[in-house]
């Protein structure tokens, strides 16, 4: 089978698909993110994204399971338009990027949402209330999920900031944000077929990480109650920052050489 054989990948991309379960399985939040940062320290980017989007879809495939009947159905018609411009806009632009410019673009997602959550910049209990549905905000937070969707699976942080003011039932908002990305992952799949982002070698890679999608979201489940998730987000927090400053350094370093 013509897959990936580094080890040095393996020992990256073993416990980065592990996170990406672990918060699909709600327990550390938004940290899938880190999933292609740690991949491209040791493969190209644009291979990372490729190889972890249909594990990322068999993984939402388990969330809906769980969640099919609980969806803010209101917020996913605002937000799910705007993200299928973003896709687009993604997918458009993405033969534009390089691969030290792709580098850099998730180096500076990972490190500005690493800032987000330490600095606690973002989403805030408004003094009059929490706000409603909104087209404009929905379609816009949508549009950027969308694009860094596309780019690096980063469409968490976006959602985020537009849900998470609105203090819905918790249920219910990660019910939200199940339906969001099966919506979003599938969705992808078309333009990074079209684009000839599925070789052999990265869906053999695929299929050999794919059992550490139910096994990462068990743990999630798991770990909920029986680990300090204040721990956990310290550790990951610090490897997502130090993974975002190296791809950083190699993208710039890339762009200038």
């Amino acid at each position: 089978m013509d897959m990936i054989a580094d080890p040095l990948f393996y020992l990256v991309a073993v416990p980065a698909v592990l996170v990406a379960g672990i918060s699909k399985g709600g327990f550390g939040g938004g940290l899938g993110i880190v999933a292609v940062p740690m991949l491209a320290l040791a493969i190209g980017p644009v291979q990372a994204a490729a190889i972890m989007l249909p594990i990322l879809c068999v993984m939402d495939v388990f969330g809906l399971i769980a969640y099919r009947r609980r969806a803010d159905w209101v917020n996913l018609l605002r937000l799910v338009p705007g993200a299928m411009i973003g896709i687009l806009i993604g997918a458009v632009t993405f033969r534009w990027f390089d691969a030290d410019a792709v580098r850099l673009t998730i180096g500076l997602i990972a490190v500005l949402f690493t800032l987000q959550h330490w600095t606690g910049f973002g989403p805030r209990r408004p003094a009059d209330g929490p706000p409603g549905p909104s087209h404009l905000r929905g379609g816009a937070w949508g549009g950027v999920a969308g694009f860094t969707s596309f780019v690096a699976h980063a469409g968490g942080p976006p959602v985020q900031f537009y849900l998470l003011p609105q203090q819905i039932d918790k249920t219910l908002y990660v019910g939200t944000t199940v339906w969001f990305f099966f919506a979003v992952n599938y969705v992808k799949l078309v333009p990074y077929t079209l684009l000839g982002l599925f070789s052999a070698e990265n869906l053999a890679t695929s299929l050999v990480l794919l059992p550490l999608a139910p096994v990462g979201i068990w743990a999630g489940v798991r770990l909920h109650g029986l680990v300090s998730q204040r721990l956990f987000y310290r550790i990951a927090y610090g490897l997502l920052m130090l993974t975002g400053l190296k791809l950083c350094w190699d993208g710039v370093a890339g762009i200038s050489g």
